[in-house]
C-alpha cells in the first residue's frame, strides 16, 4: 500500500520564508547602501567644506548709565553696543536663527540679554549689528559698588560684552542642523568720575573671540 504524503502547514511557511528570504536581503542591503552613501556624502562635504566659524569685531561700545541704586544693590545700566559680523567662508552661508548680547563687568552680568533678530550671511559677507543694552533694577553683588569705585579711581574700566546664540550652515540648497555658538568681546575704555559715570571706547577692529 503506497503512502500519500502531503505538506503540513508548517513546511510550507519554510518553504514560503525561503522564498521571500532573497528579496529582504536584497531590501536590506539597499537600505545599507543608501544610508552609507548618505553618510559618507555628509563627511566628505564636511572635511572638504569645513565651515570656518563666524568672526566678530567690536566697533563702538558707549556707557551712558551706570548706577547703582542706594542703599540696595540694585543697578540701573544703559550701554550701547555696535559690532561687526563676518561670515570669512567661500562657499558656506550662515543662518542666525537666535542671537542675544549682554553686558558683563567683574564678572557679574549688568545688563539684560538683549535679542538681535534673525538673519542670513552669505559668502565672505560683513554685517554691522547694533543693540542697546538695558538693565532696571539689577541685582548685583554687594563688592560691585567698591568696584566701580576703584576703576573710577584709576580712570578706565573693562567691559565683557558676551553674545550667545544658534546657528546652521547652509551649503548649496542644504542646510545642517542647529550649532551653539558664544561670542566674548573686551573693550577697555575711559571710565568718569563719580559724578558722571560714563564710558566710551572706539575699539575699531577689536577682535572678538567665538566658539562654536
Amino acid at each position: 500500500m503506497s503512502q500519500i504524503f502531503s505538506p503540513s502547514p508548517k513546511h510550507c511557511a519554510i518553504a514560503n520564508n525561503k522564498r521571500h528570504l532573497p528579496f529582504n536581503k536584497k531590501l536590506i542591503y539597499f537600505i545599507s547602501s543608501l544610508f552609507t552613501s548618505i553618510l559618507c556624502f555628509i563627511f566628505i562635504l564636511y572635511f572638504t567644506l569645513r565651515p570656518a566659524k563666524p568672526q566678530f569685531a567690536l566697533q563702538q561700545a558707549d556707557v551712558y548709565q551706570l548706577v547703582l541704586l542706594a542703599p540696595t544693590n540694585l543697578l540701573n545700566s544703559s550701554i550701547q553696543l555696535t559690532f561687526l559680523s563676518t561670515n570669512p567662508n567661500q562657499r558656506v552661508g550662515i543662518y542666525y536663527d537666535e542671537f542675544q548680547v549682554y553686558a558683563a563687568y567683574r564678572g557679574q552680568q549688568i545688563t539684560a540679554d538683549t535679542p538681535i533678530p534673525g538673519f542670513y550671511q552669505g559668502h565672505q559677507e560683513t554685517n554691522l549689528l547694533t543693540a542697546s543694552l538695558v538693565a532696571t533694577g539689577m541685582p548685583v553683588a554687594p563688592s560691585f559698588r567698591y568696584e566701580v569705585g576703584r576703576d573710577q579711581v584709576a580712570g578706565r574700566m573693562v567691559l565683557r560684552l558676551k553674545g550667545r546664540g544658534k546657528l546652521r550652515w547652509k551649503v548649496g540648497s542644504w542646510v545642517s542642523g542647529g550649532y551653539r555658538f558664544n561670542v566674548d568681546c573686551v573693550a577697555v575704555m575711559p571710565f568718569g568720575d563719580s559724578n558722571s559715570p560714563s564710558a566710551s571706547a572706539s575699539p575699531q577692529g577689536t577682535r572678538c573671540s567665538t566658539d562654536v
